[in-house]
């Protein structure tokens, strides 16, 4: 049975004591309550990672960055490399998401080097793919997921593809109100778990986790998450209030 996932991207959210604290309460959560079926995963700020790792470290939560650089070490001030990620406790990062592929212009050759670059470092990636309103509109939503796969992963090799997650972000349902349906995203997840089979074969495609990340909350989780290839949520705003990331948690049971 593929890995069930639900991780909560915080974005640039919270100050060192309010993180601290909200780490503290959701690990509390799963000791108390843990979850039969989903791996659950924060990705909190950098400034988070080392203190969130100590919080977690005897729990049922992993934890995971947002970026990381495209260089593994040197004179490159202000980033942060996979392997400093790694050595804070870290288990995961998240590239290619669609607010750096906008505001910071990555493409997918920058996002392929930093996706090898983390795997190399010891590090799982939460890869991000998804079309924008536009390209949707025009009929070109499977053309840009084909290309965002093939020039992102498809020169990893299989052993490598098992430290990838897919999170399908339909852009123009991010942080809009939006949402793609239910059937929306299973034909797109369906699309992604195709292409890799041709790629790698039916046993990498049949364990790939391949998450939605498109304005999923309580109150859409439920059905979103029956769909055969849609195996959790990358989940932006409502992984910033317990409740209601812990409600989406339980829709996975």
């Amino acid at each position: 049975m593929r890995k069930k996932i639900v991780a909560g991207n915080w974005k640039m959210n919270m100050d060192l004591a309010e993180g601290l604290k909200f780490v503290g309460s959701i690990d509390k959560y799963f000791k108390e309550k843990p979850s039969k079926r989903a791996l659950v995963i924060l990705c909190p700020t950098f400034i988070h990672l080392a203190g969130a790792s100590e919080i977690l470290k005897h729990g049922k939560v992993a934890l995971g960055a947002q970026n990381c650089s495209s260089e593994a070490s040197g004179a490159y001030t202000g980033e942060v490399s996979a392997w400093m990620i790694k050595s804070t406790g870290a288990e995961y990062v998240i590239l290619g998401h669609s607010e750096r592929r906008t505001y910071y212009h990555e493409d997918d050759k920058l996002i392929n080097k930093k996706t090898l670059l983390a795997i190399n470092s010891g590090l799982k990636v939460i890869f991000c793919l998804g079309e924008q309103l536009t390209e949707r509109e025009a009929g070109n939503h499977f053309l840009i997921v084909k290309r965002q796969l093939e020039e992102g992963l498809f020169n990893l090799t299989e052993e490598q593809m098992d430290k990838i997650v897919i999170a399908y972000e339909p852009v123009w349902a991010i942080g809009t109100g939006l949402t793609a349906t239910p059937e929306q995203a299973q034909e797109m997840h369906k699309f992604i778990r195709d292409k890799v089979k041709e790629k790698y074969g039916n046993d990498c495609a049949k364990k790939l986790p391949v998450l939605y990340g498109g304005s999923c909350k309580p109150s859409n989780a439920s059905e979103i998450f029956s769909k055969p290839d849609v195996d959790g949520g990358l989940i932006g705003g409502a992984s910033l209030k317990k409740e209601d990331f812990a409600a989406i948690v339980e829709a996975l049971l």
